[in-house]
Formats: C-alpha cells, structure tokens, sequence
C-alpha cells in the first residue's frame, strides 16, 4: 500500500476530472429537528463570498494569484528567426544534395546569440550560429554541428535538413495578439515566465483574500507563556492561520482577545474593516459563546444555529461591518474548529480567490475498519487514505474515535471520512467517500 499523495496532485484552478473524481455535491438525508443540514450552511457560506478588487502586481509578485485580465502579447515569442541549435546557417536548398553526397560550403561569419549585427547569407554560403542567433537574411534551415565536420572556413555537411529546420520562427510560440495568459488562470511559474517572455512587467490580479483569526477564551495563553493550572495554550488562532494560508489567504492572526466585551467589539470593528473573512474561535456555544454573540450583535445580525455535522454543530455565521464581511464564531475545540474550517471556511475563501471549484477533492475509498457515527448529523471523521498498489483500489483506515478532542489524530490524517446523516455504523469493507486533504507545498 502506498501513500496516495503523488497519485492527487492539486488540481490547476481545483477543475476535477469528473470521471476521475467527485466532487462536494449535496446529499439529501434526514436531519435533526431545528438542525440545519450541512449543504444549506455551505451554501449560505458561499453566497458571501466576496472577491477582492484587481490590483497591478509586479510579476515577481504575481505567483499563485489569479489573473485578472486577458493579457494579449504586444511582442511576438520568438521576435525573430532564430538558431534552435548550435551548427550552421543556409538555404536548405544548397544542401539538399548532401543526403546522397556530402556538400561542401565556404563559412563566411560567424553570429552568436544576442548578436545585433545584421547579416546577408548568400547563395552557396554558410554562417555559424549559436543556439538563440538570429538567422542572416536568405537562410532558411540551420545545419546542426553533429552533422558537419564543424570545420571553420569550409564546412562539409553530410546530412541534408528542411526548409525551417532546427529554426524557431518568428512568432512559433506567441504571435501579436494572441493572449498569453487568460483572466481567471492561476499564475505560475510558467506564467511568471510567458509574461516575462512578452514583454510585461506588471499584470492585474486578483489579490488573496485577507482572512483575520481571533482567539477567544478565559483559559487561553500564548505559546511563549507556561500556563497555569486550568489554562490552556492558543492552539486555534496559529492551527488556522496556517489553514487559511494553506487555502491561498493573506492571514492576520490577531491571537487571543480579551473576553470584554467592548474590548472585543473593537477588535473585531477594527479587522472587519480590513479583512474579507473573520473567523473567532471560542465563539459558539456555552456561556462564552453567548457573551461573544452579544458583545457582536450591533455589528449586525449573527445567525447562531445549529448544524447537522459533527464534529462542530453549534456555529454562528453573519455578515457585521458596513461592508457586509462574512463572519464565523466557531467552537474553540482546535479539532472542531480546524474541521468546521475544511467544511465552510475553506471554500469560502477559494470562492473568493476565484477559484472554479473550490471543494477539496472526493474520492471513493473502502474502509479498513468499521466507524461509528451519529445519526442524523453528518460526519467528518479522521482518516489515513493509502492505495492498494495491487489493484490502484483506495483504502482508508480511520483514525482515533469520533471525539472532538483528538487533534493528535488529525494530525496523521491526510483525509476527512464522510459518512451520510442517515448511517451511525459503517462496517469495515464498505465503501465510503472521503475528503482528501492535500497539502500545499
């Protein structure tokens, strides 16, 4: 069994070959009274999503980010007819002969690459070149070095080549006015190079969408504090900072805030002003949860519900700010919030980059030992996805229970299990489908 990382690469732009995989589609089952099923909270996730104004960007800067214009070559890729090899110019005609005979040609220059000295190739005559040269006028064909006895004032050509051969054409690659790179294409390095390669030192981008963390929490210290008896260190604000990265955000993790609630109000005014999401954990549920709700509430209008998923049911999803910024309050459980995360806030922030599909990718797996769930809620368990090497069949093995509080076992998964709201069993040997959670190097 190996492990099905090479065999999932991230997809450009996450388009997924629908034959090989299957994407986030929604599933209708029964779910709890007064619970809202999974689908109809992702859905009202995504209709918030808000794609940041196009900004001009170094293309140094551009990595990574989508385009945000057709961007049409005003230069021509080659911008003349050039060497492809190291050898000799000439008319193919003047050595067609040498596929029966050799021919031989007097060597009347030489041209390396980068050459701005014009040259005229005359009947009968020969050039050398170097890889990149641009071609003297009349030649047609470069004669590779191997096919020569690269003598330097009158070369012998055994072999004969084409008109255009080992030649890179004005315009082969890019002509004027072709578009080199299309809006809502991912740059990348390819990308970085093609603009590079047409002339252009800036492109219009759409930026990353900036994604604000908050931590929220009596019992909370920073990493860099011992904590005391009944304290715990701020594992939500850094897990999903890196998760928001990870999905293509810029990030600002304030940490933890103070549960004050003015204090609080003012932090989160402040990044509603400059972020696209807000996320706060340690938002929902129990009394902090409450008081959270209430110290917000004059932002706007927060939804708290219920959702029909474990682990992470009780959430709370508005839009606060005169800019409508869509905000999360989620359960302060790192292993809750970092699932709540892959479930909403991770698309949220793909759609608002622009990106086609922004669901993580699903694929069919067999179970290698039986799960557990809860009916009536769906749920997204820890997994290891491996590849039987025999067959190509995915397996899955589950990983720790369905406790919220193992955030050690998420730590070895490199996929979420789901299983429907209407199963509390699953036996081993049966088909499941599961999330796979690829990594960005």
């Amino acid at each position: 069994m190996t492990d099905p990382t090479a065999e999932l690469p991230e997809p450009v732009n996450d388009v997924v070959d629908a034959e090989a995989v299957e994407t986030a589609a929604p599933v209708v089952a029964a779910v709890e009274p007064d619970f809202r099923s999974v689908d109809a909270q992702i859905a009202l996730a995504l209709d918030a999503a808000v794609r940041p104004r196009p900004v001009r960007v170094a293309i140094s800067e551009a990595q990574g980010l989508l385009c945000a214009e057709e961007v049409v070559a005003e230069h021509a890729l080659p911008g003349f007819d050039q060497a492809a090899v190291d050898g000799y110019a000439v008319r193919s005609v003047d050595v067609r002969a040498a596929g029966q005979e050799p021919v031989q040609l007097p060597v009347v220059g030489e041209i390396g690459a980068g050459s701005r000295q014009p040259r005229r190739l005359q009947p009968g005559q020969a050039v050398r070149v170097a890889t990149g040269a641009p071609l003297p006028t009349l030649a047609d064909a470069v004669v590779p070095t191997a096919y020569t006895d690269a003598h330097p004032a009158k070369v012998t050509v055994s072999r004969s080549v084409p008109s255009a051969g080992y030649v890179r054409r004005t315009g082969e690659d890019v002509q004027i006015g072709d578009i080199a790179v299309r809006q809502g294409d991912t740059i990348g390095s390819a990308q970085v190079g093609l603009l590079a390669a047409v002339g252009r030192s800036k492109v219009l981008v759409y930026p990353r969408p900036r994604v604000s963390i908050v931590s929220v929490g009596d019992e909370l210290v920073d990493i860099d504090r011992t904590p005391s008896v009944g304290q715990v260190y701020d594992v939500n604000s850094y897990a999903l900072a890196a998760a928001a990265r990870d999905a293509g955000a810029e990030v600002n993790r304030v940490g933890i805030v103070d549960t004050d609630p003015r204090r609080l109000r003012e932090v989160v005014e402040g990044r509603l002003l400059m972020s696209e999401i807000v996320v706060v954990a340690g938002g929902a549920g129990g009394t902090a949860g409450d008081e959270v709700h209430a110290a917000l509430a004059d932002l706007g209008r927060i939804d708290m519900t219920r959702v029909a998923m474990h682990p992470g049911s009780v959430q709370g999803f508005g839009r606060l700010g005169p800019d409508s910024v869509p905000t999360f309050l989620i359960s302060g459980n790192p292993m809750s919030a970092l699932v709540v995360f892959e479930v909403l806030i991770r698309p949220l922030i793909r759609a608002a980059r622009g990106t086609r599909n922004p669901h993580r990718r699903v694929v069919g797996a067999r179970l290698l030992s039986p799960i557990t769930s809860t009916k009536g809620r769906k749920g997204f368990l820890r997994g290891q996805l491996l590849r039987d090497e025999a067959n190509g069949e995915y397996l899955v093995q589950p990983l720790g229970t369905s406790g919220a509080h193992l955030l050690a076992s998420l730590a070895e998964a490199n996929c979420l299990v789901n299983v429907d709201e209407d199963l509390t069993e699953v036996a081993a040997g049966e088909q499941v489908k599961v999330t796979f959670l690829a990594q960005r190097g």
